[in-house]
């Protein structure tokens, strides 16, 4: 965690509990600092698994902090007060805030001013925020991305107990498949009932010691984070630049695997029904599937989910020359 922060953010290894995944961090997370029917806020639009892993075994509910293109999707303070207000008007006690940094779906890393707002704001309210920093070393470069931890540093720790933060190997290491994810809470008693309830998590000793083996070998791990930083950036540029050839905006990216394209403009009608009907003819005529934004709750129609990091440059190639040539076809049909 220090290593793919380049030293920015110190962790103490006493403060680490490992759990299968991220998913099992999340929940394990929920289960602690809040109770059946409390709630958390989380900013729009999201990783949809969270309506999952937040909510069927731990009955909290999620309301939604919405933001939208004026600002880039950054969480304001007016978003803030709106979804906290929103919670009190259902009479739900709010118990924290959970976001995701780098961004899924967006694939942009939060500002430090909106951090500093946020955990200003977690603090007025007396709540918990619980930071996602599962995509760090894969955003396009270290500086790019500011964890929570730096913001706590730069505070001297002041009102540290009610944040926690999640990591996991899935993303930055390409190992899904390895269900190893952590929590490092700055909260002593957090860390005491996470390593209670860690044993329906647990992570195979097997798994542990050949992960502990890769890891140790610092020149391994700086090679691989630094070469997929080049390759993601590389592969960003280049389906950023593709999408622009055909006449399609996309939210401006520094890092995840992923970038926020604006269809708009193809939408029949700004509904969740004339979005579905374009994915679905994306999906029939393309031979591509995107992610609609009515999936990771978004307020504005026609924003889609593409991701990049998922295939050969080749393969992208040939997706690129679909998607163009598609909006040729759109183009001459509205011409006739």
């Amino acid at each position: 965690m220090e290593e793919i922060r380049e030293g920015r953010a110190k962790f103490d290894p006493e403060r680490i509990v490992i759990t299968a995944g991220a998913t099992a961090a999340n929940e394990l997370l929920t289960f602690i600092i809040a109770d059946p029917g409390n709630a958390l806020l989380i900013p729009t639009p999201y990783y949809p698994g969270f309506d999952r892993d937040l909510r069927w075994r731990t009955f909290v509910k999620i309301i939604q902090i919405h933001c939208d293109s004026k600002n880039n999707f950054q969480v304001s303070p007016n978003a803030l007060e709106a979804a906290y207000r929103k919670a009190e008007s259902m009479n739900v006690k709010v118990k924290g805030i959970l976001m995701t940094n780098p961004s899924n779906p967006l694939g942009t890393t939060v500002q430090r001013s909106v951090l500093e707002q946020i955990l200003d704001f977690v603090i007025q309210k007396n709540i918990h925020l619980v930071c996602d920093e599962i995509y760090p070393g894969s955003t396009f470069s270290s500086s790019e991305f500011i964890s929570i931890s730096e913001i706590l540093e730069a505070r001297q720790f002041k009102e540290s107990e009610r944040v926690h933060v999640v990591y996991s190997l899935s993303k930055d290491l390409g190992l899904p498949g390895f269900r190893v994810g952590t929590i490092y809470s700055y909260n002593n008693r957090v860390v005491t009932t996470a390593r209670e309830m860690s044993s329906f998590t647990l992570i195979s000793s097997q798994t542990q010691h050949l992960l502990a083996c890769m890891l140790s070998n610092k020149e391994f791990t700086q090679n691989y984070i630094k070469t997929n930083r080049e390759r993601l950036r590389k592969r960003y540029e280049m389906i950023i630049n593709g999408l622009s050839s055909a006449g399609i905006e996309c939210l401006k990216g520094n890092g995840g695997l992923f970038c926020w394209v604006n269809l708009g403009p193809l939408l029949e009608e700004n509904t969740i029904e004339g979005e579905l009907a374009l994915w679905k003819m994306i999906v029939n005529e393309v031979r591509l599937n995107i992610s609609p934004r009515s999936s990771r709750h978004c307020s504005e129609p026609g924003w889609f989910r593409v991701c990049f990091a998922n295939m050969i440059e080749q393969t992208l190639e040939v997706a690129l020359r679909r998607i163009h040539d598609f909006m040729e076809e759109r183009k001459r049909g509205k011409g006739n």
